[in-house]
């Protein structure tokens, strides 16, 4: 199950995309914690997430052992590779929040996690050959389905033109990460370390001047709860989740990838139940159990795809 082009292999690969989807749904109940405790704008809590986050990365990439230096990657195909990551990083983020912004967080996500892996199951049929299959495209259908009764089942909606926009923009970035993650995990060479780094470093610089308009510095009455947060947000869904979403998308397929990621919303509805005090609704269950079903069934089949690989 090992994949040629980075040594890791496909089951802990998929182990990694599971732990990062469950992780970036806490993002959703820590941030909305800092706008209860805080006047901090979403732009700047992104920035400071990123830039926090990358401080995070560097000091764990100090901290651990040495890997075996693989054949060294040409300058201009790393720079290429990297700034088109981070800038999709940067998209898929700060278009998202504009999103919710402009639609609200109901419609905004269902557009955003339910067009990525569409584009994403279309972008790897075309640039990379990557089939889906029946069981694939079953699932990926169950998840969608999933995430609608997630997301729009539970109440009222507003739908805007702008921030449908927003949130198509949003998952054309995340198209384009995973899309590139994967074509370059493929090609050997890329160390999922440091692009996880260089993403990060890519995408505070970008965000950096939208923040310093927005503000950077908030104001709060409760300052150590709200830098708690904070610390909270750079370490879990931010270093740890992104360092383990770009070591697993560069072995699974894109499409799977995708899917896999809808873990976000439903560890985002556990937690909203469970800590924020919301009720759980006959739409949050059954939302629930069809994309944890069609997750559990695409990674089953990667699995055994990439056992039929390596017994060849």
């Amino acid at each position: 199950m090992s994949t040629i082009a980075s040594g890791l292999p496909v089951g802990r690969g998929l182990l990694y995309l599971i732990v990062a989807g469950a992780a970036w749904g806490t993002a959703g109940a820590a941030a909305s914690l800092v706008y209860r405790s805080s006047d901090m704008g979403s732009v700047a809590l992104s920035f400071w997430r990123c830039a926090a986050g990358l401080l995070l990365l560097l000091a764990a990439r100090h901290l651990r052992p040495r890997a075996v230096a693989a054949a060294p990657e040409p300058l201009a195909r790393k720079a290429l590779r990297i700034g088109a990551i981070g800038l999709g990083l940067a998209v898929f983020q700060t278009a998202y929040f504009a999103a919710v912004s402009a639609t609200g967080l109901a419609v905004a996500t269902v557009v955003t996690l339910g067009a990525g892996p569409v584009l994403i199951a279309l972008g790897a049929r075309l640039t990379m050959g990557e089939r889906l299959g029946r069981a694939g495209v079953l699932a990926v259908t169950g998840a969608l389905g999933g995430l609608g009764v997630l997301v729009l089942g539970g109440g009222d909606t507003a739908v805007r033109p702008w921030g449908i926009a927003l949130a198509l923009l949003s998952a054309a970035g995340y198209c384009a990460m995973t899309l590139l993650t994967r074509y370059w995990g493929r090609g050997g060479g890329a160390d999922a370390s440091a692009t996880t780094v260089w993403a990060f470093a890519v995408t505070t610089l970008v965000l950096l001047p939208f923040a310093l308009t927005e503000g950077l510095v908030p104001h709060t009455p409760e300052p150590a709860l709200l830098l708690w947060l904070l610390v909270y947000i750079a370490a879990i869904p931010t270093a740890l989740a992104y360092a383990l979403y770009f070591a697993g998308a560069a072995v699974v397929r894109s499409a799977t990838v995708s899917v896999i990621m809808l873990l976000e919303p439903v560890s985002a509805a556990v937690l909203a139940v469970t800590l924020l005090g919301e009720q759980l609704t006959t739409a949050t269950l059954v939302g629930t159990l069809l994309m944890l079903g069609s997750v559990a069934g695409l990674a089953v089949a990667e699995a055994r795809g990439a056992r039929g690989l390596s017994a060849r």
